[in-house]
């Protein structure tokens, strides 16, 4: 990890994939995503420059620490991107624009659904840590289900006795919902660039880096957030992204 104090320390970072082995090997569209989503966690701990050693990369909240991982996942289907790395393995012809328009137009596939069930998870989960009760977990799994009005076509992703999360006793309990909120703030921060009409603008990187990506926990996430964009996250850039407004 990165530090200064007590002694200027320099962060070594390691990105370990379990990639399918094969001669030659070949990526799916999800490992590339996972290659980039854990190249944004490698970047944090890269470019960290804080004092304490505590304080620096990835050691942020739960709320926080999925943002510049998450973010970086937007660059994978930026075309100019894709067409990079997205090559034939023998003729190294790059992909198709059709099969790129196809490809990136199904990223929002059955988002309604996935959105509903996934919060629905994470409301149970919160409202486990809410209530004082010792009813059957099942039972008031359903009550809270019914609470909120969930669709009966519609299940949790995890029914609780499998909810591995929720008892998970420190980093994910009463914190499921966290993968949501980072999806908010990852869509939010890349719309940034979207709003330039350029993924790759220099200026905006580099407050990207100053604001979030160097500061580590030395900085309040929510500080260092609207120094970056300007305002707090919305959810508006997560709805459209998803095909929902």
């Amino acid at each position: 990890s990165q530090a200064k104090f007590p002694v200027s320390q320099k962060p070594i970072v390691l990105n370990v994939c379990n990639f399918a082995k094969g001669s030659p090997t070949l990526l799916s569209f999800d490992d590339a995503r996972t290659l980039f989503h854990e190249f944004g966690h490698a970047l944090h701990q890269i470019l960290s420059n804080v004092t304490y050693e505590p304080l620096s990369g990835t050691s942020v909240s739960r709320d926080f620490v999925e943002l510049p991982s998450q973010l970086f996942e937007h660059w994978l289907t930026v075309p100019e991107v894709l067409k990079r790395f997205a090559v034939h393995y023998k003729t190294k012809s790059p992909i198709s624009e059709k099969l790129m328009e196809r490809l990136i137009g199904a990223s929002n596939y059955d988002m309604g659904y996935q959105t509903v069930e996934y919060t629905s998870s994470a409301l149970v989960d919160l409202y486990f840590h809410l209530e004082d009760t010792e009813k059957d977990v099942m039972e008031l799994q359903n009550e809270i289900l019914s609470k909120i009005g969930l669709p009966e076509a519609i299940n949790m992703r995890h029914a609780t006795p499998h909810f591995a999360h929720v008892f998970s006793g420190g980093y994910y309990a009463a914190a499921y919902y966290s993968y949501m909120w980072s999806e908010v703030m990852d869509a939010d921060a890349f719309s940034a660039f979207e709003e330039l009409d350029n993924p790759f603008d220099a200026d905006l990187a580099k407050s990207l880096e100053d604001n979030i990506l160097s500061k580590g926990n030395s900085l309040d996430p929510e500080i260092a957030y609207k120094r970056f964009r300007g305002n707090l996250p919305k959810v508006d850039a997560l709805l459209r992204g998803r095909g929902l407004i």
